[in-house]
């Protein structure tokens, strides 16, 4: 939400300073994103008048100006502008100026070869606009050197709110003047409601056949208006804040909305066919909106309609057909009231945004239809013309009285803070409330999210200051405190060390992603019926999709080498589990004069990664089994699950199947692994002492192996079976070789393995060795593997 400085205190009477403001807005909750002031950021530019203007002899799209700025000699500027003519007068950025809207700064260039020594601007180079069919035209008379934002008044302090979805009444200006009455910034103006007399009946009839998606409908026809463009004052405030200006009776709609939070539409009359209805939509109905763009409509949705078709999608967009323009003479403005649900279920359906349907879904004042309709009226009268008709009105605007008793000893019971009564009545009076000597308190119609009395705390302590709520220690018992931290929190903790000191980098990413990006993935177990967007729309089933996107995103920018790791939640059909995420991407090792080209990653790196990040976290890695990918996102024989037993599987990786990367876009060979820390089995000893560091007295002997085996059986059956053929001296086994072809019998594959021996309290015999190699040699030939000769 943006407004000026300037339209603030049309509502409020404050002597505050913009620094004043801009605090006592974010303490009472409208947290301030940023403050623009135009007369800092255009300061630079300059009123110029261009005094010939000749076509440029490399480029006929081209002219070659001589600009007057004011600063002595004339200087000579290159434009594309088809408006470049001599005697205009506009808008001159002279080097060293930096132009917002193309994000540069400008300096002396050759331009096909003729020097230029600044620009000339049009609208949407300032961003004071999007139009840019020609360099700004000033009247013949503007000051030639004067600043232009000092000359066009445009040095008004632009000051952006964020509204959190629960105070529909901060979307306009005099709601947001009313907190920072209440907050002692000054004193809120009294609205002023124009009474528009008239005894001219309406010519439209207007009627409502939805009465619980539209409740209520008044409108008003104006006669013998004249649309054009807006006043100065209108079209700059609009401007200022982001709003392109288009005619006065449009410009009037997009005031009221902002100024006040109502929501208005205008049609024009002579396109009407018969009177105006409030209903639902009919099958097969379409739209094409003010935005161009065709809609389809569903019968569970309210439309405003005329006799003959579909005008507008009630409280988020009207059609194009209707719109008013230059030739428009009579109009009927609409001011109604839509079922906020029904306008977020429509919006929703149909994937259309707008300032109206953000209002709307959230809840605008009932009681304030009859006064919008009369402020706009008056506008319209003042700035067009013409004759209003009486007001026509259908339906009724849902009751909005609501009463609390109130007991002021809740704001120190419920938020610990202590307020004396008569400032607590003064705070709620100052915001609208109605408030009695016995404490029954009238909630205003525009506060459609005050419910009970614990809203009525909530309003007074952030209006008296929560930095006022005294800091309380929580009582705790003497002593060391004792450890809170669950096993299932311990594990993720030690899993993320251990993947920053590898390397890899963490990424936090949405738990929700798009339908298309949960696709791979067997889709999600869960969609959210009112999503933030259509692209956050499904809990992620994995947490891979959002790790894929990020490392899409990092190689977009040039990254060479991706690493990345998350720890997070999946959201699946019968629960939610713990998960880290590993993706491998680009290059492991870059390209350098041994080898002379790149290495990328394979399947065997998400391996290591995933082995490495579950001993870290506390699994038997010894114990481990290797079998086949349960997932259709792996390449089918490049992939792997981590497994316990056929049944508990710790952890799946590998590369990912092409089709996987090609949905989201990511090229080159992509591994990934994903550890799955829910289902590792917790450690009987419940001690919490870590064992004492006693490294051995001796040092390690290392025997290699080369053993045949059949080349179907996974080398890692080889492994765990020597490992167990002794495990008081075999303490760690390790794969260093492995060979097929010449010299190995068809069929069968060359095993060269590395098994350490570590003594205990004296060191090994020559016979001791023997024994154990002959384990050894027993326990391969226990799966089918013999010695090679």
């Amino acid at each position: 939400m943006k407004f000026t400085l300037g339209w603030l205190k049309d509502h409020l009477e404050t002597d505050a300073s913009l620094g004043e403001i801009v605090a006592a807005l974010t303490r009472v909750g409208l947290e301030v994103e940023g403050v623009e002031d135009p007369a800092e950021r255009l300061g630079a530019f300059r009123i110029a008048r261009v005094l010939t203007a000749e076509r440029h002899p490399q480029a006929d799209k081209l002219q070659v100006l001589s600009v007057d700025a004011g600063e002595g000699a004339p200087l000579q500027v290159v434009c594309g502008a088809p408006n470049a003519r001599a005697g205009l007068v506009g808008v001159f950025g002279a080097p060293g100026t930096y132009v917002p809207g193309l994000d540069v700064t400008l300096k002396v260039a050759a331009i096909r070869g003729v020097e230029s020594r600044g620009m000339m601007c049009s609208m949407r180079e300032l961003e004071l606009s999007d139009a840019h069919e020609g360099i700004i035209e000033l009247p013949a008379d503007a000051p030639v050197g004067k600043s232009f934002v000092e000359w066009a008044e445009l040095g008004d302090p632009v000051i952006d709110v964020a509204i959190t979805p629960n105070r529909q009444d901060c979307m306009g200006v005099r709601g947001i003047a009313r907190d920072l009455a209440a907050a002692g910034l000054g004193t809120l103006k009294p609205l002023d409601v124009p009474v528009i007399r008239t005894e001219t009946p309406s010519p439209v009839a207007i009627r409502t056949e939805d009465p619980e998606g539209c409740p209520a409908f008044f409108g008003r026809v104006v006669t013998g208006v004249k649309n054009g463009p807006s006043p100065d004052w209108l079209a700059k405030r609009l401007t200022a804040v982001g709003q392109r200006p288009i005619s006065a009776l449009v410009d009037i709609t997009n005031y009221m909305l902002l100024d006040h939070g109502r929501p208005l539409h205008v049609y024009d009359l002579a396109k009407l066919s018969g009177g105006l209805v409030a209903r639902k939509a009919r099958a097969g109905e379409e739209l094409v909106a003010l935005n161009e763009k065709t809609y389809k409509l569903t019968p569970d949705m309210t439309v405003i309609a005329d006799e003959a078709r579909v005008l507008g999608i009630a409280g988020i967009m009207g059609g194009a057909y209707s719109g008013v323009t230059e030739a428009t003479t009579d109009v009927l403005i609409e001011c109604a009231y839509f079922a906020p649900e029904a306008i977020a279920r429509a919006g929703q359906a149909l994937g259309l945004a707008s300032d109206s349907r953000t209002r709307f879904e959230r809840g605008v004042d009932p009681d304030f239809l009859g006064d919008g309709l009369a402020i706009a009226t008056k506008l319209v009268t003042e700035l067009c013309g013409g004759q209003p008709t009486e007001v026509v009105e259908a339906g009724e605007p849902p009751a909005s009285a609501r009463t609390l008793k109130y007991d002021t000893g809740l704001t120190l019971k419920l938020a610990g803070l202590s307020v004396p009564p008569d400032r607590q009545r003064m705070i709620l009076s100052r915001l609208g409330f109605a408030v009695d000597g016995g404490w029954t308190v009238l909630v205003p119609s525009w506060r459609r999210d005050v419910d009970g009395v614990a809203d009525l705390v909530e309003e007074i302590v952030r209006i008296e200051g929560i930095d006022k709520i005294p800091s309380t220690p929580l009582p705790r018992a003497e002593g060391v405190a004792k450890p809170t931290a669950t096993p299932a929190q311990r594990i993720e903790r030690a899993a993320r060390r251990a993947a920053a000191a590898r390397g890899l980098n963490e990424a936090v990413t949405w738990s929700f992603v798009s339908e298309a990006e949960a696709a791979p993935f067997g889709g999600g177990a869960w969609t959210l019926a009112n999503p933030i967007s259509e692209e956050l729309k499904v809990m992620r089933p994995s947490l891979l999709p959002g790790l894929i996107a990020a490392a899409k995103r990092n190689a977009d920018r040039g990254a060479a080498s991706i690493r990345l790791f998350e720890i997070g939640r999946r959201y699946l059909a019968d629960g939610e589990g713990a998960t880290l995420g590993v993706l491998l991407a680009g290059e492991r090792t870059e390209r350098d004069w041994r080898s002379g080209r790149a290495v990328g990653f394979d399947a065997y790196d998400a391996k290591a990664e995933a082995v490495a990040l579950l001993a870290a976290a506390g699994a038997p890695v010894d114990r481990l089994q290797v079998m086949p990918a349960v997932s259709s996102v792996y390449h089918p024989g490049r992939s792997g699950t981590l497994r316990l037993g056929p049944k508990t599987i710790l952890a799946e990786f590998g590369e990912l199947h092409p089709a996987t990367a090609k949905a989201f876009d990511l090229e080159g060979p992509v591994v990934a692994a994903e550890l799955f820390l829910d289902a590792m089995p917790q450690k009987r000893d419940a001690s919490r002492t870590r064992a004492a560091y006693a490294p051995p007295a001796l040092q390690a002997v290392r025997r290699d192996f080369a053993l045949l085996m059949a080349v179907d059986k996974p080398a890692d059956e080889l492994l765990r079976a020597v490992r167990g053929a002794d495990k008081a001296a075999i303490t760690g086994v390790k794969l260093f070789d492995l060979f097929s072809g010449a010299g190995v019998p068809e069929g069968e594959k060359s095993v060269a393995i590395e098994v350490t021996l570590q003594p205990g309290d004296k060191s090994f015999t020559d016979a001791e060795l023997q024994a154990i190699s002959e384990k050894i040699v027993a326990a391969a030939a226990k799966i089918g593997a013999r010695l090679r000769s």
